[in-house]
């Protein structure tokens, strides 16, 4: 630590800081828009000049690092002469746009412009003007407005990994735009909007729908993944207009993806979009007619309550989202239990579960996601990080910095990041590839402590992998893991949909504890862990409780089909891994009943009543993301019409079929009742090892959801529909960097 003096003020600071991060910590304004602390310095906006003692022209404060005994100014005479000549000439050719520009009131150029910039111009020539390209549906473009910071390219280029913006031209006729005037296709690309200082770009979904003092904030949860990205919620007249980063250093730093920006348009649908449903549905004789609450929980209580006692509990199945809250899910097994079956599940996208019972409490990832970026090494297996958690991706980039990270898929992925080592096989020959690996770390491990694979914990395992040929590949990969100080061994959703899912897993915590990593899974949905910790599987009750016989999964209840199915927030035929089949069941079925938020879910096709809730952003409730951290959340807006919490809905449902102990007033009283089915934290139920009893050779992958078809909020966002993602585009791929890039400062 080194001491320096601002403003009169003595500091302590770390040597190597930039004045401006030092005045940053101990909350000492200076003026900036090409600085941020997310991406590197540019330094050529210059707003940040300061006075520094003995040098004779004013520095910029972003690039200019402290030294033992400085003496810096940041309001002098030379600093503010300095700060208001900038302003004076990026004014020159900005627009008086304020009036309509949906920066205006939040602007940063707005706000600084009335501390440091003139009151008249003197600026009498005509202004630049350039002429506006169309980059997609996501983000709107006036760069007219463009001060050239750069952050946009650097974000590109830094954090998003894709280097779809650049400048042309020189001069005045420098341009910031996108290379050969394509789409901006990044699956994060919106956190370009957050960084723009102007008004040059802004979200076109909420353009022109309110200003920015005239909205609410309130603060939310992600559904879409497993990272639980915070939300803060913008909202005009009880409607949605635009979503923006909440800052969690913990959790999503200060970014976004693009679903979680933009799914919104789900919840608050305009331009005459009719698909919310209002009021509960019921179908009589085959055709559908609205009702009213009563009459339709009447329906469903008398119906549960016949074909329990007629055909016995066991015949009535619930299946959950994924994406539901922890109090709706905890709701729905309570109710299920309390009807006398086990039959409840949310895992729709996994189809082995053989090794249930000896899985840990909930899948989790074992390390914290800032603990991610600092891995020394990492193999990810059966994953596809940018479209299956865009936030974890960009933590894993900032990993290949120092780091390496290695791949073993059954398909080809494109990644915004550096790979070391990739093995790209086959369905059928995944579990040999990953088996590999494994031999040769336990045959390794074995070698060096003269000891059999029974005495280092895996039992059985040198006998299941004893005709397994290891490969250079296979060699590669395990070093790596071996020699890093920190290492982590990541499955993604792809190896949790495998069909042989179960063996692939015990492989891989096999390779993480022989190479001394730590083992994650990153899992379907907003909310797996929440499911688990709330009952949601059949084999287990809240809590990880013992139950006295389980329960079918979800593909037992699908295949071999149910007198009744209780939905919730789920569109089976387009989540399920074998759709049609299911749809086939529940078609099947004597009585469905479906709570979901739209006129156009599929339930219609196969249900008997349908029941009318409200959104992520209508409900208060929880979600508890992949390392275990709880959050909850209120709701934003209200729902439309006659639509109601799923957690209110699933109450009175218990109160109907007379089951004991649904008396709650709030949806905090059910996460609190949740919370203490918990236990000690000491009590939490660890992984097992069980030694698969062989490798099969005839594993198969479904087709992945799309990015933004993972949920039926995704599925009825406008704007995220016609990006190229949406499409099945993999939009500008890493372009081949030249070995100067580095040396350039690219990464």
């Amino acid at each position: 630590m080194i001491s320096i003096e601002v403003d009169g003020r003595k500091i302590e600071a770390e040597e190597g800081s930039m004045i401006i991060e030092v005045a940053d910590a101990n909350g000492i304004t200076i003026p900036r828009f090409c600085y941020h602390k997310k991406l590197s310095i540019a330094a050529n906006c210059r707003m940040c000049l300061v006075e520094v003692e003995g040098v004779k022209k004013p520095l910029p404060a972003c690039a200019t690092p402290i030294s033992d005994g400085m003496v810096v100014k940041t309001q002098s005479d030379l600093a503010e002469g300095g700060q208001k000549s900038v302003m004076e000439f990026l004014l020159i050719n900005h627009p008086l746009d304020c009036p309509i520009c949906d920066q205006g009131g939040e602007c940063e150029l707005q706000d600084l412009a009335m501390g440091y910039g003139r009151d008249v111009s003197r600026f009498c020539e005509g202004k630049r003007a350039v002429v506006d390209k169309d980059i997609g549906p996501l983000i709107e473009t006036e760069m007219t407005r463009c001060i050239h910071c750069t952050r946009c390219v650097r974000f590109g280029r830094e954090i998003a990994g894709i280097r779809e913006m650049g400048a042309t031209g020189r001069g005045e006729h420098m341009e910031i735009t996108t290379f050969i005037e394509k789409s901006v296709d990044s699956e994060v690309s919106g956190n370009i909007i957050d960084l723009c200082p102007v008004g040059a770009l802004t979200a076109k979904p909420s353009r022109y729908r309110a200003r920015a003092w005239e909205m609410t904030q309130y603060d939310s949860v992600s559904p879409h993944d497993c990272i639980g990205a915070n939300l803060h919620v913008h909202t005009h007249r009880n409607m949605v207009i635009r979503v923006v980063p909440k800052e969690n250093e913990a959790v999503n730093e200060v970014w976004l993806s693009d679903r979680d920006r933009y799914s919104y348009e789900a919840v608050t649908m305009r331009d005459n979009d009719n698909r919310r449903l209002q009021e509960p549905m019921l179908k009589v004789n085959g055709e559908w007619q609205a009702t009213d609450w009563e009459t339709a929980l009447d329906k469903v209580a008398s119906k549960l309550n016949m074909i329990a006692q007629t055909d016995g509990a066991e015949h009535i199945g619930a299946i959950s989202s994924p994406s539901a809250t922890t109090e709706e899910m905890y709701l729905l097994q309570k109710l299920i239990r309390g009807l006398g079956s086990n039959n409840i599940d949310h895992r729709i996208r996994i189809s082995d579960y053989s090794m249930q019972d000896n899985e840990s409490l909930f899948p989790e990832l074992s390390i914290e996601l800032s603990e991610l970026e600092a891995l020394d090494a990492c193999l990810l297996v059966g994953s596809d990080l940018r479209k299956d958690q865009p936030l974890a991706a960009l933590r894993v980039r900032k990993a290949t910095r120092h780091g390496q990270i290695a791949i073993i898929n059954a398909r080809k992925v494109y990644n915004n990041f550096n790979v070391l080592h990739e093995i790209e096989a086959t369905p059928e020959d995944w579990l040999q590839q990953v088996a590999g690996v494994a031999k040769y770390l336990l045959d390794e491990a074995m070698a060096s402590e003269d000891i059999s694979a029974d005495g280092l914990g895996y039992e059985g395992l040198d006998e299941l992998l004893a005709e397994i040929k290891v490969e250079q590949s296979h060699i590669n990969i395990a070093k790596m893991l071996q020699k890093a100080e920190s290492s982590g061994v990541v499955l993604g959703l792809a190896a949790l949909e495998f069909s042989h899912a179960a063996t692939l897993r015990m492989l891989c915590r096999a390779i993480a504890g022989l190479s001394g990593a730590t083992f994650g899974i990153m899992t379907h949905g907003g909310n797996s862990a929440g499911a688990y910790l709330a009952g949601a599987i059949p084999h287990r009750g809240p809590g990880g409780a013992d139950v006295e016989e389980g329960g079918q999964t979800a593909q037992q209840m699908l295949a071999e089909g149910k007198k009744a199915f209780i939905l919730l927030k789920t569109e089976i035929g387009k989540e399920a891994v074998n759709a049609e089949q299911a749809k086939a069941s529940l078609q099947a079925s004597e009585f469905v009943v479906a709570l979901t938020s739209y006129t156009d879910d599929e339930a219609f096709e196969y249900a008997d009543v349908i029941l009318p809730i409200a959104t992520y952003l209508e409900s208060p409730g929880s979600y508890v993301n992949v390392n275990g951290h709880w959050q909850d959340f209120n709701a934003c807006v209200q729902a439309p019409g006659q639509a109601k919490p799923a957690w209110k809905v699933l109450r009175v449902m218990g109160n109907l079929l007379e089951l004991k102990n649904f008396d709650y007033v709030s949806a905090q009283d059910v996460m609190q009742e949740v919370k203490g089915r918990m236990g000690a934290v000491g009590d939490r139920i660890k992984a097992r090892w069980q030694c698969p009893e062989s490798l099969p050779t005839d594993g198969q992958c479904p087709e992945p959801l799309n990015i933004y078809q993972v949920d039926c909020w995704t599925r009825r966002a406008k704007a995220l529909q016609k990006s190229a993602l949406a499409e099945g585009k993999e939009g500008l791929k890493r372009p081949k960097l030249s070995p100067f890039h580095n040396i350039l400062g690219g990464v």
